[in-house]
C-alpha cells in the first residue's frame, strides 16, 4: 500500500512533518482514525474453525454510503467439536437473519466487533459446514476508511480498503494473520451505469429484470481477509496483454474513471513490462490462471488487493509498489503486523528494483536510493521490527517499515551477493506460498542459500534501532593503500553493526572496487594494489544506511612498510585447492590477485588451516595476500 497525497487538513499538517520521507509510503498519516473509531484492536474470532470459501452477494449504489446482501461463509470445524461460531463484525450494521440449513440462528453482538453465533447442533471436529448472514446499513469507516463513498468528476464512486483491521467495518470475518480463505466469489448488483471491480476473474456480467446489472467476479486462490475488495462507479475497462516467463499470456484487466483514460492507458501499457520483469527475477506472478488489474479509486495513494490493485493514478512507481505486492504482501502474507515490512519493504524495494532496471529519469536508481537513505537517517533511532503492534502509525511507518525495511533487504543484496541473495528470495516464495510469514523464516532461506549465520545481521538491522557512522582515513604508497575505520552508531541499542564495506579507488586510468569486512569499531586495513591510490570512495553505489567522513591522512602510512614474503601454500603449482595456514584465526583476510592486478576472491579466516577452491580459476600465475591489521604477507603461486 502507498500513500500518494492527502486531503484533510489534519492529514495536511500530519504530511508536513514527514516531508523527508517517500511521499509515495506513508500510510500512518491518516491511521489514527481507525482507532478513534473502532476503540478495539484486532481480531476477536476464535481460532476452531478454518474457513474454506465465502460466498459475497451485495448490492451496491455508490450514490449511496450503504450496503446490503448474504456474505456464506464455509468453514471446516478444528480439532474440537463447535457449539458457538464467532466473527468479528461491526454492530453498526444491522442483520436481518442468520441461516444455517433453512434454520434461523440465534445471535450475540457483547462487543462492538464480535458476533456470537449460537449453532443448533454440535459441530463435531473435521465437519464442513455453512451458515449465511443477512445484513444491511452504513458501515462505519474505520482504519483508512475501510467503507469508502465518494465522487470523481461528479460521478459516485464506492470503494474498500480493508488494511489492517478493516474488513470488520463491512462484512462479517475473521480478521487476523493466521487463517487465508481458499477461494470466494463476489456478486454485486448496482444500477446500470456502473461497473463493479473486483478479486479474480469476471465470469458472468447479466442485466436483471428490474434494470439493475450483476457481476459476478470468482477468484479460486488463497486470500487475506483484509485484501478482499470491491469498487463501483461508471468504470471504463480496457486490458493490455502480458506474456509471463513460463509462456502464460494473461491479461492486466484495467477499470478507470473515463476521465483518465488516456493516462491510465498510457501508465500500463509501460507498467508491462514491469509485471514481465518481477515474474521472471522471482517466480511466476501467482495468479496466473486469473489476471493481474487495476481499479482507480479516490484515496490518496494505492492497495494491493489480490490481482486488482486499487489506484488512485498511474504513477510508474505507485504502479510498481503495488504490483510487487503480489507477490510479497499477497502470494505471501506477514503473519503478524511486528512483521509487516515483509510486505512493505519488499514492495519498496521492488519499486527501487524496477527504478534500476527500467530507469524513469537520469540517475534515477541511484536518486531513489538516496532519497531512502536520507529518510532513515533522519532520525537516529527506530527498528524494522515493530516495537508497538497495536499503532497504526507504527506498523506503516515509511521511514522504518518501508524504507529501513527495503535497505535491510539491499544490504543483505550487498551482503549475500545477487546469486544467492535472489536464489533466497525464490526458494522462500515457493515454499510459504498462499500463506503467512514472519522474519525468522526469511531468515532462514537467506541463511540456507548463503551458508552464512545471519544471527547478527537480523538482530542489529531489523531489530536495533539506527546506523552507524562511518570516520575514514586513508593513505597510499606505490603499491599500497592503508585505511582505518572508526565506527560509531545512532543509538545504544546497537553497539556496533559489522558489514561489509564498499570502497572505490582511483588512480590515474586505473579503478577498483574493494570490498573490506568490518569487524570491529576500529580497523586498520593495508590492501596491495598495482597502481599509486589518488582517490578513495566509501561506498559510492549507496550500498549501505550510514552517515561517513573520508579524508586523505599521508601520516597513517608514512613509515610503514609491512609486505613482505612470509609463508608457503601448498600444493604450488596446484589444480584445484590451495592451502595455507593462518597467523591470526578470524583477524586475518585472504586476497587472491591476478598477474593483472585485479582482486578476484576475498575473505576472512575462519580456521587454522584455510583450503582454498581454486577449480574456477583460469590456468596462470596468482598472488595470495593476508593482511592482519597493517601486517601483510604475500605469496606468488601458480595455477595449472
Amino acid at each position: 500500500m502507498k500513500i500518494k497525497f492527502l486531503t484533510t487538513i489534519l492529514v495536511l499538517v500530519t504530511f508536513s512533518i514527514f516531508a523527508q520521507e517517500d511521499h509515495y509510503c506513508n500510510k500512518a498519516h491518516t491511521a489514527r482514525r481507525f482507532f478513534m473509531h473502532n476503540g478495539e484492536r484486532g481480531p476477536v474470532a476464535n481460532d476452531e474453525f478454518d474457513m474454506k470459501y465465502y460466498r459475497f452477494e451485495w448490492f451496491i449504489d455508490p450514490a449511496v454510503k450503504y450496503i446490503s446482501g448474504t456474505a456464506t461463509p464455509h468453514f471446516k470445524v478444528g480439532k474440537s467439536s463447535l457449539k458457538n461460531i464467532s466473527f468479528d463484525f461491526t454492530n453498526q450494521l444491522i442483520i436481518d437473519s442468520i441461516v444455517w440449513h433453512s434454520t434461523k440462528l440465534k445471535f450475540t453482538q457483547p462487543s462492538n466487533y464480535k458476533l456470537e453465533i449460537e449453532l443448533p447442533v454440535t459441530l463435531q471436529a473435521g465437519v464442513f459446514d455453512s451458515i449465511s448472514i443477512t445484513y444491511h446499513g452504513a458501515p462505519p469507516s474505520g482504519g483508512f476508511g475501510s467503507f469508502n463513498q465518494g465522487t470523481h468528476n461528479n460521478t459516485p464512486v464506492i470503494w474498500t480498503l480493508s488494511e489492517p483491521f478493516g474488513a470488520q467495518d463491512w462484512w462479517p470475518c475473521k480478521n487476523g494473520l493466521e487463517d487465508k480463505i481458499d477461494s470466494i466469489d463476489v456478486i454485486i448488483s448496482t444500477p446500470p451505469a456502473y461497473r463493479a471491480a473486483s478479486n479474480g476473474m469476471l465470469v458472468n456480467e447479466i442485466t436483471n429484470t428490474n434494470g439493475t446489472k450483476t457481476y459476478h467476479w470468482k477468484h479460486r486462490y488463497a486470500i487475506a481477509p483484509y485484501l478482499v475488495a470491491f469498487a463501483v462507479t461508471n468504470y471504463q475497462v480496457y486490458q493490455d496483454n502480458v506474456k509471463l516467463s513460463d509462456g502464460t499470456n494473461m491479461p492486466m484487466v484495467n477499470y478507470v474513471y473515463p476521465e483518465s483514460l488516456t493516462t491510465a492507458q498510457n501508465g500500463t501499457k509501460a507498467h508491462v513490462k514491469a509485471l514481465e520483469y518481477f515474474d521472471s527475477l522471482f517466480i511466476t506472478y501467482p495468479f496466473k490462471k486469473e489476471k493481474y488489474g487495476h481499479a482507480q479509486f479516490g484515496w490518496g495513494g494505492g492497495m494491493e488487493h489480490q490481482t486488482m490493485s486499487f489506484v488512485v493514478n498511474f504513477d510508474w512507481g505507485l504502479l510498481a509498489h503495488e504490483l510487487a505486492h503480489q507477490w510479497f504482501g499477497d502470494l505471501v502474507t506477514c503473519g503478524s503486523w511486528v512483521d509487516i515490512w515483509l510486505n512493505e519493504g519488499f514492495a519498496t524495494y521492488l519499486e527501487g528494483l524496477s527504478r534500476e532496471r527500467f530507469p524513469q529519469t537520469i540517475d534515477d536508481w541511484q536518486k531513489w536510493k538516496s532519497g531512502k537513505v536520507n529518510s532513515i537517517i533522519s532520525s537516529p533511532a527506530g527498528s524494522v521490527k515493530v516495537d508497538d503492534s497495536l499503532s497504526v502509525n507504527r506498523i506503516f511507518s515509511s521511514r522504518l517499515s518501508y524504507n529501513k525495511g527495503a535497505y535491510l533487504l539491499h544490504m543483505l543484496r550487498w551482503k549475500l551477493g545477487d546469486q544467492v541473495f535472489f536464489k533466497a528470495i525464490r526458494d522462500y516464495l515457493n515454499d510459504t506460498s498462499f500463506s503467512y510469514a514472519k522474519t525468522h523464516q526469511l531468515k532462514q532461506y537467506m541463511e540456507a542459500a548463503s551458508g552464512q549465520n545471519l544471527n547478527s545481521f537480523f538482530t542489529k538491522w531489523y531489530e536495533g534501532q539506527g546506523y552507524p557512522t562511518y570516520n575514514i582515513t586513508w593513505a597510499s604508497t606505490n603499491d599500497k593503500l592503508k585505511i582505518r575505520v572508526d565506527q560509531t552508531t545512532s543509538h545504544a541499542s546497537v553497539d556496533f553493526f559489522d558489514m561489509p564495506l564498499p570502497f572505490v579507488i582511483k588512480g590515474g586510468n586505473n579503478m577498483k572496487e574493494i570490498r573490506l569486512e568490518n569487524t570491529s569499531k576500529t580497523q586498520e586495513f593495508m590492501i596491495p594494489t598495482d597502481f599509486k591510490v589518488q582517490e578513495v570512495q566509501f561506498d559510492p553505489a549507496l550500498w549501505l544506511v550510514s552517515k561517513h567522513t573520508i579524508k586523505n591522512n599521508p601520516n597513517l602510512i608514512s613509515n610503514v612498510d609491512d609486505i613482505v614474503d612470509a609463508w608457503t601454500v601448498a600444493p604450488n603449482p596446484a589444480t584445484s585447492f590451495i592451502s595455507f595456514t593462518t597467523p591470526e584465526i578470524n583477524k586475518t583476510r585472504y586476497s587472491i590477485m591476478s598477474s593483472d592486478g585485479k582482486i578476484i576472491n576475498q575473505g576472512i579466516c575462519d580456521q587454522e588451516k584455510v583450503v582454498l577452491d581454486i577449480q574456477y580459476l583460469s590456468p596462470g600465475h596468482y598472488v595470495l595476500f593476508l593482511t592482519t591489521g597493517v601486517k601483510v604477507q604475500k605469496v606468488s603461486w601458480v595455477k595449472l
